[in-house]
Protein backbone atom coordinates (compact mmCIF):
# COMPACT_ATOMS: atom_id res chain seq x y z
CA UNK A 1 0.00 0.00 0.00
CA UNK A 2 1.61 3.19 0.82
CA UNK A 3 3.77 4.87 3.91
CA UNK A 4 1.87 7.38 5.49
CA UNK A 5 2.73 10.17 7.61
CA UNK A 6 3.93 9.91 11.40
CA UNK A 7 1.78 12.18 13.75
CA UNK A 8 3.89 14.34 15.91
CA UNK A 9 3.48 15.78 19.11
CA UNK A 10 0.84 18.42 19.15
CA UNK A 11 -1.35 16.52 17.05
CA UNK A 12 -4.94 16.64 19.16
CA UNK A 13 -5.69 12.82 17.51
CA UNK A 14 -2.63 11.68 19.94
CA UNK A 15 -4.87 12.86 22.50
CA UNK A 16 -8.00 11.14 21.41
CA UNK A 17 -9.31 7.62 22.96
CA UNK A 18 -9.60 5.47 19.56
CA UNK A 19 -12.17 4.02 18.51
CA UNK A 20 -13.10 0.42 18.46
CA UNK A 21 -12.94 -1.37 15.35
CA UNK A 22 -16.63 -2.90 14.62
CA UNK A 23 -15.46 -4.72 11.14
CA UNK A 24 -12.34 -5.93 9.18
CA UNK A 25 -13.06 -4.98 6.21
CA UNK A 26 -10.54 -3.17 3.03
CA UNK A 27 -10.58 0.02 4.95
CA UNK A 28 -8.85 -1.40 8.00
CA UNK A 29 -6.77 -4.04 5.96
CA UNK A 30 -5.47 -1.04 3.78
CA UNK A 31 -4.92 1.23 7.31
CA UNK A 32 -2.86 -2.12 8.52
CA UNK A 33 -1.30 -2.25 5.19
CA UNK A 34 -0.21 1.15 5.29
CA UNK A 35 1.02 1.19 8.85
CA UNK A 36 3.44 -1.70 7.88
CA UNK A 37 4.99 0.32 5.60
CA UNK A 38 5.15 2.70 7.65
CA UNK A 39 6.66 1.24 10.93
CA UNK A 40 9.12 -0.31 8.32
CA UNK A 41 10.43 2.77 6.86
CA UNK A 42 10.57 4.24 10.35
CA UNK A 43 12.39 1.26 11.92
CA UNK A 44 9.86 1.24 14.72
CA UNK A 45 9.57 -1.24 17.80
CA UNK A 46 5.26 0.09 18.12
CA UNK A 47 2.91 2.22 15.96
CA UNK A 48 -0.34 3.12 16.92
CA UNK A 49 -3.50 4.25 14.07
CA UNK A 50 -3.77 7.87 16.10
CA UNK A 51 0.24 7.88 15.14
CA UNK A 52 -0.76 7.84 11.32
CA UNK A 53 -3.72 10.47 12.28
CA UNK A 54 -6.36 7.62 12.31
CA UNK A 55 -8.63 7.50 15.70
CA UNK A 56 -8.62 3.74 15.74
CA UNK A 57 -7.91 0.61 18.11
CA UNK A 58 -5.12 -0.87 16.04
CA UNK A 59 -1.52 -0.89 16.82
CA UNK A 60 1.07 -3.18 16.08
CA UNK A 61 4.39 -4.55 17.39
CA UNK A 62 7.67 -5.34 15.40
CA UNK A 63 10.71 -6.44 17.45
CA UNK A 64 12.29 -8.13 14.38
CA UNK A 65 14.97 -5.02 14.52
CA UNK A 66 16.12 -6.65 17.85
CA UNK A 67 14.96 -10.06 17.90
CA UNK A 68 15.61 -12.07 14.94
CA UNK A 69 13.47 -14.43 15.77
CA UNK A 70 9.89 -11.63 16.05
CA UNK A 71 7.65 -11.51 13.79
CA UNK A 72 5.19 -8.39 13.10
CA UNK A 73 2.12 -8.84 15.14
CA UNK A 74 -1.28 -6.80 14.35
CA UNK A 75 -3.48 -6.20 17.67
CA UNK A 76 -7.42 -5.00 16.84
CA UNK A 77 -9.34 -4.00 20.06
CA UNK A 78 -6.69 -5.05 22.60
CA UNK A 79 -7.81 -5.50 26.27
CA UNK A 80 -5.05 -5.49 28.73
CA UNK A 81 -6.37 -8.58 30.94
CA UNK A 82 -2.98 -8.10 33.44
CA UNK A 83 -0.35 -6.66 34.46
CA UNK A 84 2.48 -7.29 36.98
CA UNK A 85 6.22 -5.85 38.52
CA UNK A 86 7.70 -2.50 37.22
CA UNK A 87 10.44 -1.72 35.38
CA UNK A 88 11.64 0.91 34.89
CA UNK A 89 13.86 1.36 31.03
CA UNK A 90 14.72 4.37 28.57
CA UNK A 91 11.43 4.53 26.10
CA UNK A 92 11.00 6.74 23.37
CA UNK A 93 8.42 7.03 20.54
CA UNK A 94 7.92 7.88 16.98
CA UNK A 95 5.77 10.88 17.13
CA UNK A 96 8.75 12.23 19.88
CA UNK A 97 11.98 11.91 17.17
CA UNK A 98 14.97 12.12 19.19
CA UNK A 99 13.33 12.62 22.38
CA UNK A 100 14.10 9.88 25.13
CA UNK A 101 14.01 9.33 28.76
CA UNK A 102 13.21 6.30 31.65
CA UNK A 103 9.80 4.89 31.84
CA UNK A 104 8.27 2.93 34.56
CA UNK A 105 5.95 0.18 32.77
CA UNK A 106 4.79 -3.37 34.43
CA UNK A 107 7.09 -5.97 34.02
CA UNK A 108 5.02 -8.16 32.41
CA UNK A 109 1.36 -7.72 30.52
CA UNK A 110 -1.35 -10.31 29.53
CA UNK A 111 -3.17 -8.97 26.56
CA UNK A 112 -6.74 -9.97 24.51
CA UNK A 113 -6.76 -8.67 20.82
CA UNK A 114 -8.19 -9.84 17.68
CA UNK A 115 -6.21 -10.49 14.60
CA UNK A 116 -5.92 -9.04 11.39
CA UNK A 117 -8.29 -12.57 10.29
CA UNK A 118 -10.93 -11.89 12.81
CA UNK A 119 -9.32 -14.53 15.16
CA UNK A 120 -9.34 -13.58 19.23
CA UNK A 121 -5.65 -14.42 20.66
CA UNK A 122 -3.86 -13.90 24.03
CA UNK A 123 -0.33 -12.92 24.85
CA UNK A 124 1.20 -13.15 27.94
CA UNK A 125 4.32 -10.95 27.37
CA UNK A 126 7.56 -9.88 29.86
CA UNK A 127 10.40 -7.21 28.75
CA UNK A 128 10.65 -5.41 25.85
CA UNK A 129 7.56 -6.89 24.13
CA UNK A 130 5.44 -6.09 27.32
CA UNK A 131 6.69 -2.75 27.15
CA UNK A 132 5.84 -2.03 23.66
CA UNK A 133 2.62 -3.55 24.05
CA UNK A 134 1.74 -1.19 26.66
CA UNK A 135 3.48 1.69 24.95
CA UNK A 136 1.15 1.40 22.33
CA UNK A 137 -1.90 0.48 24.02
CA UNK A 138 -1.25 4.12 26.01
CA UNK A 139 -1.64 5.43 22.12
CA UNK A 140 -4.91 4.38 22.19
CA UNK A 141 -6.40 5.65 25.36
CA UNK A 142 -4.73 8.85 24.38
CA UNK A 143 -1.96 9.12 26.78
CA UNK A 144 1.84 9.53 25.66
CA UNK A 145 4.92 8.48 27.50
CA UNK A 146 5.65 11.64 28.69
CA UNK A 147 2.34 11.52 30.60
CA UNK A 148 4.64 9.09 33.00
CA UNK A 149 7.48 10.79 33.59
CA UNK A 150 8.24 13.05 36.64
CA UNK A 151 7.82 16.74 37.10
CA UNK A 152 11.18 17.78 36.56
CA UNK A 153 12.05 15.85 33.48
CA UNK A 154 8.93 16.78 32.09
CA UNK A 155 10.02 20.60 32.62
CA UNK A 156 13.81 19.96 31.40
CA UNK A 157 11.74 18.88 28.24
CA UNK A 158 9.08 22.02 28.15
CA UNK A 159 11.51 23.72 25.23
CA UNK A 160 12.02 20.38 23.34
CA UNK A 161 8.14 19.47 23.61
CA UNK A 162 6.92 23.33 22.19
CA UNK A 163 9.54 23.19 19.10
CA UNK A 164 7.84 19.34 18.53
CA UNK A 165 4.00 20.85 18.64
CA UNK A 166 5.24 23.33 16.53
CA UNK A 167 6.04 21.35 13.61
CA UNK A 168 2.58 19.08 13.72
Amino acid sequence: MAERQIVIYGDPVLREVAKPIEEIDQEIKDLVSDMVDTIKEANGLGLAAPQVGESRRIFMVDLSAVDMTATLKVFINPEIIETEGEIELEEGCLSFPGIYQKITRSAHVKVRATDLDGSQFEIDADGILARAILHEYDHLEGKLFIDRISSIARTMLRGRLRKLSKTS
